[in-house]
Formats: structure tokens, C-alpha cells, sequence
């Protein structure tokens, strides 16, 4: 029953509240006719209504409405707070292995022992090479078809930085039979040729529904000398000489 003047726009407000870390889906479906309730004449009706899906037709080709569904995907993300972020630090042109270990609250539909209103956790942890062999991986960002991971940085620029410097897997996945809560461990190599330290975002996508991130710190400190360059004084007021060559690591 809304009135619409000629050229006047309406807001149409939606509201998402989930309870629970699956996607969601609706419609939005607007209805438009005349506010006399007679139909718009039309010549054409037999191309109108074959191209036009949301147009509806009468048995005489006049407009009766128009139609228009829009759908909408709401999909939850966990809310953020003031996670410590997880470092991984690595002396210039040396290379580092570190495991992180995430937690996914509210992952499991219907695990209601942890709702999703408490908020993910994010845990450094250093672990040994042998882990236990319950793991499941593939190649790229695709884990399985439950989860998707990616790291995403501030900018471009940042990306362009740091996209071939870092390697991210998941190597174990694990659920609390209890209170449904799914850790995720990822090992992350970070091998920098330059000091640098950049921001990152750990983001994982459940394929049910929901997002969760985790803040990243990637930390690269000074190189180690390469070498010690003695000059020898000949005399005062003379120049003493020395050659040494340099060679670049890249193209």
C-alpha cells in the first residue's frame, strides 16, 4: 500500500540477525500497479511478456504489475574483537615454519554448547614436524568442501609484497564432540628477502555458511651481514682501492 510519486525513490530497509553460523536466504519481492487499479496499455504484449519476466500480462496485453524478486543472501561473520595477532617473524632472506591454530565457534549447526555470539579464538602454537596424521589437504586455497581460506592484506601494494613471500596450509582439522567448536591448523612458511613488517587477515569461509578472521602480523627482520670489506690506508692523502662484486637475486 506505499504511494510512489513519478521519479521518487523508497528505501527498502532488511534486517539480518542469525543465531547460528549458516547462510541464510530470502527474497525480497516488490510488487508495483497503478494506484487506480487499472492496467497500463500496451502494444506489444507478446514480445513484453517474453522478455520481460517481471512484467505481468493481462488476457486483453495490457500491464497489470510489475514484479521484481530480489534475492538475498545473508551470511553471518563472527564478531571481531581485539584478537591478539598471530606474529610470525623471520630474520631478511632466512626462511620460517610456524603453525597457527584457529578456533571456529558456532561452525556446527545446531551445536549449541558454544553459540556464536562468543567470539572465535585465535592461538599461536609451535608444534613438531610430526603431527598427528589426521589431516586433509589439497592444493590452492581450497581445503575441503566445508572451509575455504585466504589471506587478505590492507592494500595492493601490501599483497604485491607479501603474496609470493608467504605459503599458507591446512594440515589438521579437528571438532570438539562437545561443544561443536572446529580448530583449523595451518602451517605458514614466511621466507622475506628485505626487512618489512605488514599487516594480514587469516579469513575462513565455512561452504554452510559463516566467516570467520584472524588478525596476522608478518615481521622481517635485519639480514645478516654478508661480508667484512677491509680497506687499507696506502699513505695520507692517497686513495686506497677495493673491488667486490654484487650479484642480484632476481631478474
Amino acid at each position: 500500500g506505499i504511494q510512489l510519486a513519478p521519479k521518487e525513490k523508497l528505501n527498502i530497509p532488511v534486517l539480518f540477525m542469525p543465531d547460528t553460523m549458516k547462510m541464510y536466504e530470502a527474497a525480497v519481492v516488490i510488487h508495483v500497479m497503478r494506484q487506480n487499479g487499472e492496467n497500463w496499455p500496451y502494444e506489444d504484449s507478446a514480445e513484453l511478456s517474453k522478455d520481460l519476466k517481471s512484467v505481468i500480462v493481462s488476457e486483453d496485453g495490457s500491464v497489470q504489475g510489475i514484479l521484481w524478486t530480489y534475492p538475498v543472501h545473508g551470511i553471518p561473520e563472527a564478531p571481531q574483537q581485539k584478537l591478539v595477532p598471530a606474529v610470525v617473524c623471520c630474520q631478511a632472506r632466512q626462511r620460517v615454519e610456524k603453525r597457527v591454530e584457529v578456533l571456529l565457534t558456532g561452525a556446527v549447526p545446531g551445536a549449541t554448547a558454544m553459540p556464536a555470539t562468543r567470539n572465535s579464538a585465535l592461538i599461536n602454537r609451535h608444534k613438531p614436524a610430526n603431527i598427528q596424521e589426521e589431516v586433509q589437504v589439497t592444493d590452492g586455497f581450497s581445503t575441503t568442501v566445508e572451509f575455504l581460506y585466504e589471506l587478505q592484506y590492507q592494500s595492493n601494494e601490501i599483497k604485491s609484497q607479501l603474496e609470493s613471500l608467504v605459503g599458507m596450509h591446512l594440515i589438521q582439522r579437528e571438532r570438539d564432540p562437545e561443544s561443536g567448536i572446529i580448530t583449523l591448523i595451518f602451517n605458514i612458511v614466511f621466507a622475506p628477502n628485505k626487512p618489512m613488517r605488514n599487516e594480514g587477515t587469516l579469513v575462513v569461509h565455512c561452504t554452510t555458511g559463516g566467516i570467520w578472521k584472524f588478525p596476522m602480523l608478518f615481521i622481517a627482520t635485519e639480514p645478516e651481514v654478508d661480508d667484512v670489506i677491509n680497506i687499507e690506508a696506502i699513505g695520507l692523502n692517497k686513495e686506497s682501492i677495493v673491488d667486490f662484486k654484487l650479484t642480484s637475486q632476481t631478474r
